[in-house]
Parts: C-alpha cells; structure tokens; sequence
C-alpha cells in the first residue's frame, strides 16, 4: 500500500472556496512537500551568501550547496559529467539559451528546423525567431488520428536540409508520450541536432540522457516539486564547448580588458550573474524526494488515475475528450463540456474547490489544429487520490445545470 503523501504537502490539507483542495493542475506547477521547503529555509537561514565568489565560509557554504545540486542532477539524468548540466530560470530560459546560442550561431538560409504541432511556445516561438533570423525555415510534424506523431510526416520532413529536431518528450495538452530515443536515432542519421522539451517527462518518467542521446534537454524545477525559478539545461560538452555565452556579465568570465573578454569553462560560461542558490537547494530536496517514492510508484499512481478519470468522463454524453485512447498516456486527462466555454467550467469548478487549468495551455497553432479555441485540463501527480478524481467527475456533473443547460 502507498504512503499517504498528502501528509507531506501541508497546503493539500487547507481548503479553497470552502472546500477541501483538489489541486489538479501539476502541469502548470507541483506543489512542494514539507522538506522541500525546510531545505530552502535551511539554505537561507544557514548559509546565504553568493557562490563561488569568496573565500569566507558562508560562501563556501553555498558554492557547495550550488555545485552539489550539479552533481545530483547530473546524476539523476545519468549526464556524462556534471559540467553538461547549465543552471536556468526554467525550461523557457534553457531552450532560448540553445535557440539563441547554437541555433543564431549554426543555422543559414536553406537550412531547416523541424518540430511538432504539439509544442509548448517554449519550443515553438524561439524557433520562429531563430528562423525569421537566420532564414533557415521552420517545418511540422503532425499528428495521427490518436494525437500521436505521425510517423509518415517524420519520415518525410526529417531530411538531411533538417539541423535541428526540437520535440517535447510528453505533450502538455495530451499526455502522450514520444519516442525521443527512437527520434535522435533518426535526427542523427541526418545530420541534425535533437532539442528535448522534458518539462513533462522528468517529473513523471525516468530520464536518462544517454540512452535517449538527446544532443539538449530542458526541464523546470518548479513542475517537479522544487521551488519557482530554477530550471536545467542539458547540454552535450562539445556543443556546449563551441557555444558563445548567452548572457554576459558576472560570473561567466575569465578576464577583462577594456574592449576583449574571455569566458569561463563550462557551466560557468552559461550562468552569467548571481544564481538561484536557495532554488538549487530546493531542486536538490526535491529530487531526494522523487527518488525515495520512485518513478515506478509514480507511474503506477498516475496511470491509475489516468485511466480512472477518462473511463468515468466518458460515462458523461457532453464530454468531449482530446487524446485519451492512446496507450502511451501520463497523468493528463483533457476535455471540454459541450455548450460551456472553459473558463466557465474551470470557475464552476473552482467553486468545488477543484483546481484544473482552462485555457489555450501555451500551445495555441496545436489548439488550431484540434479545431478548438481552449480546452480543460486535470493533471495529476502521485499525491492525488481517487477521491480528488471523483470530486472533479461530482463538479463536471453540476457544470451544465450551473450554466442552466441540463
């Protein structure tokens, strides 16, 4: 039997609009567990100082803390060396670090990038940009009737004018999951890069950049309990190595003169300025945490829930469900209530005290392409139970007699 994680996550017991909280809502943002937040308290209250900058003990103390968390994430990627691992803000900051560092500085006209309709516009605009920029042109992969990628448009449009594959590894939409060992294989055999959006995947899955071969990966902190403002590029050493800086500034350098610079090694030459220090810190409980309840118990719980919510949505006539038939699915259940926009339905729900997200979730040309405007969404993570499933099934039940439809 599992542990009752709730016990750990001290905002889950307070209430919202009256009711006990079902927060559904973990692809946006995971709330974070009590040690967690004891690990970042304990950074500030017990060695706040900046990195790598003095020899006094307190910094001492937090270059160790930074360094540490390095070690621990490259690690937990199974990464090479702890050098490939580049500290960010969050996903958004690492893939504008390689759009704008190796794709302004490797792509030329007639070149192309190709990526999927079912990115994030984290992995969708910067492209754009670097297109618009270079003159390289922006291709897409489009989906199967399951919402899967169609593997006769990868066949087709990955090609040897393709530099860069930029792909979420999970869809922040639908769920599903891609094959990204599978898709460097094909990137590589022509000559391109592969650019792995892991927003979604590193919280749920297990994630091993070696075996994937995936040349970058990008993940946020704050989707996988840690705090908001740190985040994680991977990069491969020796594209990291023929990359220029990102930002300039502190911290990134080796000399000064008055109108030449030289930069650090890796990573320092991509973590320009004072870093997120205590948000390391956080990253670091957080992925304690993760490993001691283990991506098999998190898989299970989620598949469980999953597959839970979509049997007992689809028991509901105006429900209309989006990429839910498909085996290769996590913890992502999206729909819409005929008659009812999402936003109403999200704020009836609210109302329940459950929390989903409404809206065009930062994918909008894959909205298109589903023929809608903006969907619900209820995501989970291993802390949910089936009775927060049964509260969102109560107050989708009450939507259309709210709105005076029933």
């Amino acid at each position: 039997m599992d542990k009752n994680f709730l016990n750990d996550f001290p905002i889950l017991h307070s209430r919202m609009n009256g009711h006990p909280i079902a927060y559904l809502d973990n692809s946006a943002t995971t709330q974070k567990p009590e040690s967690v937040v004891r690990s970042i308290c304990g950074y500030y209250g017990g060695c706040n100082a900046n990195p790598h900058r003095g020899v006094y003990e307190l910094s001492v103390r937090a270059t160790k803390v930074y360094e540490d968390t390095r070690r621990k994430v490259a690690k937990f990627l199974n990464a090479k060396s702890a050098r490939e691992i580049i500290f960010t803000k969050n996903a958004t900051e690492s893939l504008n670090l390689v759009a704008y560092s190796y794709g302004l500085n490797n792509l030329h006209a007639g070149d192309e990038i190709l990526i999927t309709i079912a990115e994030h516009h984290s992995n969708l605009v910067v492209w754009q940009r670097v297109a618009q920029a270079t003159g390289a042109k922006l291709n897409y992969i489009y989906l199967d009737a399951d919402g899967n990628l169609s593997q006769a448009d990868i066949d087709k449009k990955l090609t040897p004018r393709t530099k860069i594959l930029a792909v979420t590894q999970i869809s922040n939409v639908l769920g599903l999951v891609n094959d990204i060992k599978k898709l460097s294989a094909q990137a590589h055999e022509v000559g391109a890069i592969i650019v792995v959006d892991g927003a979604q995947s590193v919280p749920h899955i297990p994630v091993d950049v070696q075996d994937l071969d995936a040349d970058f990966l990008a993940f946020s902190g704050h989707k996988m309990l840690s705090p908001m403002g740190i985040g994680v590029l991977y990069g491969k050493k020796k594209l990291l190595e023929e990359m220029p800086p990102f930002l300039s500034g502190g911290d990134m350098i080796e000399y000064v003169e008055e109108q030449t610079a030289t930069y650090a090694e890796l990573p320092q030459k991509f973590e320009a300025g004072t870093q997120n220090v205590g948000g390391a810190a956080g990253l670091s409980a957080a992925i304690d945490y993760l490993q001691n309840v283990g991506f098999k118990t998190i898989e299970r719980i989620e598949k469980d829930l999953t597959s839970f919510a979509i049997a007992e949505l689809k028991k509901i006539p105006y429900v209309e469900l989006y990429g839910c038939d498909a085996a290769n699915k996590v913890g992502i259940v999206t729909f819409n209530i005929k008659d009812v926009h999402p936003h109403d339905v999200a704020t009836i729900l609210d109302s329940e005290g459950v929390a989903i997200r409404a809206g065009h979730h930062c994918a909008q040309p894959l909205m298109k392409y589903l023929g809608q405007n903006s969907t619900c969404r209820a995501s989970f993570y291993f802390y949910n139970t089936r009775r927060d499933v049964e509260r969102l099934i109560e107050a989708v039940q009450k939507v259309r007699g709210i709105m005076r439809l029933a």
